[in-house]
C-alpha cells in the first residue's frame, strides 16, 4: 500500500514554544506525541505529506487543494513570524488525486492565484498545517506537501477523499503520509474559547475510543447532532483521512489526549497493515447512496419527476421530455418556481411570479432548465452532480395585496415586494426564514430595493410538490 502512514494532529499554536512561551509547557504531552509521530513518519519512508486542514479555504461540496508550486506560511498571526515554512507542492500528486476523486464521484478543485483573487481566499499555509509542520521538522521530516482544505460535504462523501489519495499514491507509486489536522471539542470547560459545550467531553471520549480500536465505521456513522453540539473542527478532516485505510487492517494508537485550555487535543497514530476486504466500507456506502436515490425518486410527484428529467436531459444535451398526457390540474396557467438542493443547500431556484406559458407543465420544463443552468448565483449543474440533487416545485396561487406586514406569515404566505419597476419574491415556509421582517428584508435585497424605500406588499400561497 502506498499510503504508509496516517495520523490525527491537533493544531494549537500555543504548543509552539515561540508562540506559547511559558504556556506551551501546559501541553507537553501533545508536544512529545508530535515528536513521536514525526519519528514514525520518518521511519515509514514517506516521500510526500498530505495534510487536511479545517483552516484552509473551505467549500461546502468541494474539496480544495492548494495549487501553488511552492507552499509558504508562517505563524505571524500568532506573533511568531520567524516560524516560517516553504515547501514544494507535489503537483503531480495533486493532479492525480483530482482524477481519482472524479472516478469516485467527488468534486476536488485545484485552488490557484486567480481563484484566490476571485473568492478572496488566502492560499498561504494556515496554522492547521504550520503547527504540525513545526514538530515534524524538529524530527527531520521535511517533505513535499499537498495542502488540502476540509470540506463540509456529508461524511459518506468526505470518506471518498482518502480513497482518492490512496488511488493517486498507488497510481504514481508515491509513498504518502496522510494527516487529518483538527482539534476536538472547543468547549470542554467554562473558560474555553467558544464557551462551555455540555456534550463536548462526550464527543471527545467517543472519538478517542473509536480511533483507538480503530472503529472506522463508528466514526463515519457518528451522531451528527453530537458532532454539531461539540463545537469541534476535526471530525470532517478525520473522516477524509480514514478513507485511505478502507479495506485494510490498521494498527492504531492514541499517542496523547489533553485539553488544559478547554479544547481537546488528540494525537493519534494509524498505520496500515495487510489488506482485509471485510473491513471495506466503500461498497456499503455506494449501495446506501443508491438506495437513497432510488427511494427518493420512487416518491417523486409528477411535477418533480418532470423537473428532474428535464434538467438531466438538458445537462446531457438531449431534447426536453415530451409530456403526451397532461393531468387536468396542471393544464391551467400559474406562476411556478423550481428549487434544487444539494446536500440540503440551495443549488438553484428560478421561477415566474405570473404565468408566461400555456400551462403549468411548460412552466416547470422551462424553469427547471433555468434553475439548474441559469441561476446567476451558482455555476451550471454538472452531470456528475445530478444523482445528488433534490427538487421541489411550487405552484403559486394568485397574489393579493396587503396593507401592512401584520398580514404576513412567512410559514403560510410567500411575499412579493414592489417599488416602481422593481419587484422581489420570496417563497413561504423556507427553513432559514422565521420572521416577517427577515422575509421582507430578503425579498427587498433580491429586488435591489433599499430599506428606506416604501414598498407595496403582496402575499400568496403555494402548492408545494416534492
Amino acid at each position: 500500500m502506498s499510503v504508509k502512514y496516517c495520523g490525527v494532529c491537533p493544531h494549537p499554536p500555543i504548543a509552539v514554544p515561540e508562540v506559547g512561551r511559558d504556556e506551551a509547557d501546559k501541553v507537553i504531552d501533545t508536544q512529545k506525541a508530535y515528536l513521536e509521530m514525526g519519528r514514525r513518519v520518518k521511519e515509514s519512508g514517506a516521500e510526500t505529506m498530505v495534510i487536511i486542514s479545517p483552516h484552509a479555504p473551505i467549500f461546502r461540496d468541494v474539496v480544495g487543494i492548494n495549487g501553488r508550486p511552492v507552499l509558504k506560511g508562517d505563524l505571524g498571526s500568532f506573533r511568531a513570524r520567524q516560524v516560517a515554512f516553504e515547501l514544494n507542492n507535489d503537483r503531480p500528486l495533486v493532479k492525480e488525486i483530482q482524477r481519482q476523486a472524479r472516478i469516485l464521484g467527488l468534486d476536488v478543485v485545484q485552488l490557484d492565484e486567480a481563484m484566490e483573487r476571485q473568492y478572496d481566499i488566502d492560499l498561504r499555509l494556515d496554522h492547521g498545517v504550520t503547527v504540525p509542520l513545526y514538530f515534524f521538522q524538529k524530527t527531520g521530516v521535511k517533505l513535499p506537501l499537498v495542502h488540502v482544505s476540509m470540506s463540509l460535504a456529508p461524511p459518506e462523501k468526505l470518506y471518498l477523499f482518502g480513497l482518492a489519495v490512496r488511488g493517486a499514491a498507488e497510481s504514481l507509486q508515491r509513498k504518502v503520509a496522510l494527516f487529518a489536522s483538527g482539534d476536538l471539542s472547543h468547549g470542554l470547560i467554562r473558560s474555553a474559547p467558544s464557551g462551555y459545550r455540555p456534550r463536548g467531553k462526550e464527543f471527545d471520549d467517543a472519538i478517542v475510543n473509536l480511533l483507538s480500536v480503530p472503529d472506522i465505521a463508528g466514526v463515519l456513522n457518528m451522531d451528527q447532532e453530537l458532532v454539531q453540539q461539540a463545537g469541534e473542527c476535526g471530525y470532517r478532516s478525520i473522516v477524509m483521512m480514514l478513507g485511505a485505510l478502507d479495506g485494510y487492517e490498521v494498527k492504531a494508537e492514541i499517542l496523547s489526549y489533553e485539553g488544559p485550555f478547554g479544547v481537546g487535543y488528540l494525537v493519534a497514530s494509524l498505520e496500515p497493515g495487510r489488506e482485509n476486504r471485510e473491513r471495506s466500507l466503500l461498497s456499503g456506502i455506494q449501495a446506501a447512496a443508491q438506495e437513497k436515490i432510488s427511494r427518493r425518486r420512487a416518491e417523486e410527484s409528477f411535477l418533480v419527476k418532470l423537473a428532474r428529467e428535464t434538467l438531466e436531459k438538458h445537462v446531457h444535451g438531449e431534447p426536453r421530455p415530451i409530456v403526451s398526457t397532461i393531468p387536468e390540474e396542471f393544464q391551467k396557467r400559474a406562476g411556478v418556481f423550481v428549487s434544487i438542493k444539494k446536500h440540503g443547500d440551495l443549488r438553484g431556484c428560478i421561477g415566474t411570479i405570473a404565468p408566461v406559458r400555456p400551462n403549468i407543465v411548460e412552466e416547470v420544463v422551462a424553469n427547471a432548465v433555468s434553475a439548474g443552468a441559469h441561476d446567476p448565483r451558482f455555476h451550471p449543474v454538472r452531470a456528475d452532480e445530478l444523482a445528488e440533487l433534490e427538487y421541489s416545485v411550487d405552484v403559486l396561487q394568485p397574489p393579493e395585496p396587503v396593507s401592512s406586514m401584520d398580514e404576513l406569515d412567512p410559514k403560510e404566505y410567500g411575499v412579493i415586494v414592489r417599488f416602481g419597476h422593481r419587484s422581489g419574491l420570496l417563497l413561504p415556509n423556507l427553513e432559514e426564514v422565521d420572521t416577517v421582517a427577515e422575509q421582507v428584508a430578503i425579498a427587498r435585497q433580491k429586488a435591489g430595493i433599499g430599506p428606506g424605500e416604501h414598498v407595496q406588499l403582496e402575499r400568496f400561497k403555494v402548492v408545494r410538490y416534492k
